[in-house]
């Protein structure tokens, strides 16, 4: 078995849906940073830094896919939180159908 190919293609995949996941996990709750973090590990076997959760949504927040607001804390430093936007939603909805159909379509070739 080649390891390290197989090593890299879950890079790549894992770099493919992240967005989509960070998109289903917003989709019901709005999450700071870290609590997003922890809902990615808890639903998936992805582990995510947050070095690649902030550009990742900075991304989102560019393409209006995702609103943020900073919220005071009795203790510590405000938290930045995260919400779906509109748009966000109907993307997600459009992500979620082609996601539906790939996987059919892959699990139709690799019985």
């Amino acid at each position: 078995m080649n390891e390290n190919f197989v090593h890299k293609w879950k890079s790549q995949v894992k770099k493919g849906t992240l967005a989509f996941i960070a998109l289903n996990v917003l989709k019901d709750h709005e999450f700071y940073g870290y609590e997003l973090i922890e809902q990615i590990k808890k639903h998936t076997q992805i582990e995510i830094a947050e070095g690649t959760l902030y550009p990742l949504m900075n991304r989102l927040k560019k393409e209006n896919l995702v609103t943020s607001k900073w919220v005071e804390q009795d203790s510590g430093i405000p938290r930045k939180y995260y919400t779906l936007t509109a748009s966000g939603e109907e993307t997600l909805l459009q992500m979620r159908t082609f996601w539906f159909d790939l996987e059919n379509s892959i699990k139709k070739i690799s019985k």
